[in-house]
């Protein structure tokens, strides 16, 4: 649940920056936060639970745990997708004299008509992987391969260094400009995959506006802190008893502390309701004529009543942020 909140919360932010300096926030958001969590997280079965979780948002994932386990149980042909993307032993295995090689050989071997291609960026100086080997040696097979190169910082802090970034990128590939007067970026892009959470999304996106660069440009991975850097108290989430039947009669159960009152617990059998103005809890059976109960039933006895679908949760989360 709090993996697959924090995920939404996150989605919501980007698509306020895709449609403020994007043409079609819609066509992009589903492939802006790729999941990078699977090597941080406790356990194979804890990648299976969170990585399948954030797909409930996005569709982009390295988490094959994840997806199998989204595809597997709630009935998807393929969850979420991926690009090749290489990783700093896949370049530093060439040696720092051999870095344009190691470029050079991602380009030979992935970048084809149409496709997309990642590469990380920084593994001794990134200014000088950005404007002398991608952009000036490595500057016409990028642009003659037909592909879009994704390069990928990894150091420094995060919204100065996708900007400045994006001003090298821009001043070796140009850009044009959108309906909205932004720039996007000709042949190449960038994604941030090092610091990444929820505050600083929403700051390189802002700091990147700011310099006139739309979201289009940028994409982010996250990883542990995307399945592993929370717990119950990252959203105060509890499950606790509130109601019990003894001898035939129902009687109410909670907590209430005298040393904290923050940790009373709701009493009685409960109802979580939607309103014109948002969810309520309330006691069961108190609903007023124009809310509607939210609650169903999945599960009851050993049985599964409601088995839904991965497109079927996607379809209703992205229902919700087309309404806000």
């Amino acid at each position: 649940m709090t993996v697959a909140s924090q995920s939404y919360f996150i989605k919501q932010d980007i698509l306020a920056a895709l449609e403020k300096s994007a043409d079609d926030a819609w066509s992009e958001i589903g492939f802006k936060l790729h999941d990078f969590g699977s090597r941080g997280v406790s356990s194979r079965e804890s990648a299976e639970i969170g990585g399948a979780s954030h797909l409930v948002n996005f569709m982009g994932s390295d988490t094959i745990a994840g997806v199998w386990c989204a595809n597997h149980y709630y009935h998807s042909d393929m969850a979420a997708f991926s690009i090749p993307a290489a990783e700093h032993s896949t370049i530093t295995a060439w040696g720092k004299k051999r870095e344009a090689d190691a470029y050079r050989n991602m380009l030979k071997q992935f970048a084809k008509p149409g496709a997309l291609v990642a590469c990380v960026s920084d593994s001794y100086d990134l200014e000088n992987a950005v404007q002398n080997l991608w952009g000036s040696a490595l500057r016409d097979a990028v642009i003659t391969s037909g592909a879009t190169v994704v390069i990928r910082p990894d150091s420094g802090d995060p919204p100065t260094i996708v900007r400045h970034t994006l001003e090298m990128l821009d001043a070796s590939f140009g850009h044009t400009l959108n309906r909205k007067g932004y720039r996007v970026l000709n042949h190449v892009r960038v994604i941030q995959g090092d610091g990444i959470n929820a505050t600083s999304i929403r700051a390189i996106l802002q700091h990147a506006m700011d310099g006139g660069y739309s979201a289009s440009n940028v994409a982010f991975g996250m990883g542990g802190a995307l399945l592993q850097q929370l717990n119950r108290d990252t959203q105060k989430f509890a499950m606790k008893l509130s109601a019990v039947v003894i001898n035939d009669k129902q009687l109410p159960a909670f907590k209430d502390p005298v040393t904290d009152p923050g940790k009373k617990s709701k009493a009685g059998r409960l109802d979580l309701i939607q309103t014109e103005n948002g969810y309520e809890t309330i006691a069961l059976g108190g609903m007023q004529p124009d809310a509607r109960s939210a609650m169903r039933t999945v599960f009851e006895n050993g049985a599964l009543l409601i088995d839904d679908s991965l497109d079927t949760i996607r379809a209703r989360v992205n229902a919700t942020l087309q309404a806000k």
